[in-house]
């Protein structure tokens, strides 16, 4: 590992990234050893985002460095308009991607190539429903983010009167959302007599692969009775838990890629950890992703309850406490000693308790793993990106545990902590005055319900798409009042001691 400060190629001309001058990059920077003219496409990866890139695009190469799966390569896609800026990035650079690793000791960089074409971003999403008809195509795979698939948060069910699910169940061959592309591709698939693909969700849900299952088959039985049964009978959708810490990219970072000589207009930088569980269940075959670390299973369910509940959740913790304390990164959080303390008594006293154990891992081994990565201070991952999307991520990382604690009779006070610091970051203003910019999809709505929260704080709960029944809790909704006056009263860091002291009552 090198420190980029110490990098020779600081102060020298970076080689801008393309398959030309893979051979004039420096010698200290790993590349594709394999011949990308050769590659021909098995996968069609839907949101190509930093995540996608140092995850699954990244087994992918290194099974492609042994010269395997070279017939698997991927082809990206998006469906929203700003993906196109993100497709003409990497266009420019015939698809290539740097990474660079962020270990605690320093730095390295290495360059993939599993990615070989970009799809247009188009209205009806022509090419891409005609790219994954294509019978070379044998999963389609998706990181659009945990709000991306028509949950309705209060109930867990597929929202099929969304406007826009509604929209492709009326305009099948014409969508706006991934999964109606997806349903107008396997039709043309089942016209033309070729099987399904699978269809592999690698986002933070847990039963992502059920999840993903429903959303496709629900949509196609909106349009087409016969497809969908076609769909449920032949086709596929395995779950699977992936996890990585993988920062947003921004000018530090391409100043980062440009130490190590490289001109990369989307480097990518993530932490020296990933893990990838996957239910070992394709319809059309799949890459050998377990000979370079991948972990093929059966059962998939453990591993991902214990990665949302612990580390997805456990950064909603850290994040919210943050961006109201100033502090800018999730590895100065970990620093800082009461919101670490308060991160620490959460995950073993209230989110522990309610994680069942993997193989050769217990959920309390789990937290220390974490609470390692999360200090590591290489990897600068802002507080901002980590709390983006609240409404989606407190729904889904720790509304579940919460409700399991008070069914159990469990202890709630920091978790009712947590959700009463979210809703006052909601407000929009830091504590030392400074502003939060809009940072949900619906950031609007909860501003105003933020500030009315203030002088009656029931109201936040009364958001019954986020929390459903859970306002009718008296457990929980006395405890969420007391922790968001006192926040308003005395400040989010007093709130916090006080926690940690347990010198309050919120009876």
């Amino acid at each position: 590992m090198a420190n980029p400060l110490d990098n020779p190629t600081v102060g020298s001309t970076p080689v801008a990234l393309s398959n030309a001058t893979l051979d004039s990059l420096p010698a200290d920077v790993a590349r594709p050893t394999y011949d990308r003219t050769s590659l021909t496409p098995g996968i069609v990866h839907i949101g190509v985002g930093n995540f996608h890139r140092a995850h699954q695009a990244w087994y992918l190469h290194r099974l492609m460095q042994q010269g395997l799966a070279l017939d698997w390569a991927i082809i990206g896609a998006g469906v929203r308009p700003q993906d196109a800026s993100m497709r003409e990035r990497l266009l420019a650079q015939d698809c290539l991607s740097s990474l660079i690793e962020l270990a605690p000791q320093g730095t390295s960089a290495e360059v993939i190539g599993s990615m070989i074409n970009f799809l247009p971003i188009e209205e009806g999403n022509g090419a891409l429903i005609s790219a994954m008809a294509d019978p070379r195509i044998r999963i389609v795979s998706l990181t659009v983010t945990e709000g991306g698939y028509f949950i309705d948060p209060a109930t867990g069910e597929f929202d099929a009167d969304h406007a826009d699910i509604q929209h492709d169940a009326r305009h099948p061959a014409t969508p706006r959302t991934v999964f109606g592309a997806i349903v107008a591709a396997l039709n043309l698939r089942r016209e033309a007599g070729i099987g399904p693909f699978s269809v592999q969700s690698c986002d933070n849900l847990q039963g992502n692969g059920m999840i993903s299952r429903k959303a496709v088959t629900t949509l196609a039985e909106l349009s087409n009775p016969a497809l969908a049964r076609w769909i449920e009978t032949e086709g596929s959708f395995p779950n699977s838990m992936v996890d990585c810490i993988v920062p947003a990219t921004g000018p530090k970072e391409l100043a980062l890629a440009q130490s190590f000589g490289i001109n990369d207009a989307a480097p990518v930088t993530h932490e020296n950890y990933r893990q990838w569980v996957i239910e070992d269940d394709f319809c059309a075959g799949r890459p050998n992703w377990d000979n370079v670390g991948a972990t093929l299973t059966s059962d998939v369910h453990n591993f991902e309850a214990m990665k949302i509940r612990i580390l997805n959740a456990g950064h909603q913790v850290l994040a919210n406490a943050g961006e109201l304390l100033s502090v800018k990164t999730i590895a100065d959080c970990m620093g800082h000693p009461v919101i670490s303390a308060f991160f620490n008594k959460v995950q073993y006293s209230e989110i522990v308790p309610y994680v069942s154990p993997v193989p050769g891992l217990h959920p309390q081994d789990y937290v220390a793993n974490i609470s390692t990565r999360f200090s590591n201070p290489q990897v600068r991952d802002t507080t901002r990106r980590v709390a983006f999307d609240g409404s989606s991520r407190h729904t889904g990382f720790v509304l579940p545990t919460l409700r399991d604690a008070l069914a159990a009779g469990g202890a709630i006070d920091g978790l009712s902590l947590v959700e009463a610091l979210w809703a006052r970051m909601c407000m929009g203003t830091r504590e030392d005055g400074t502003e939060i910019t809009p940072n949900d999809p619906f950031w609007t709505e909860l501003t105003a319900v933020a500030t009315t929260a203030r002088g009656s704080p029931q109201s936040w709960l009364r958001q019954s798409h986020i929390y459903g029944d859970l306002a009718e809790n008296r457990r929980f909704s006395n405890a969420f009042e007391f922790w968001l006056t006192q926040i308003y009263n005395s400040g989010s860091e007093t709130a916090i001691a006080a926690y940690l002291e347990g010198s309050y009552s919120t009876h």
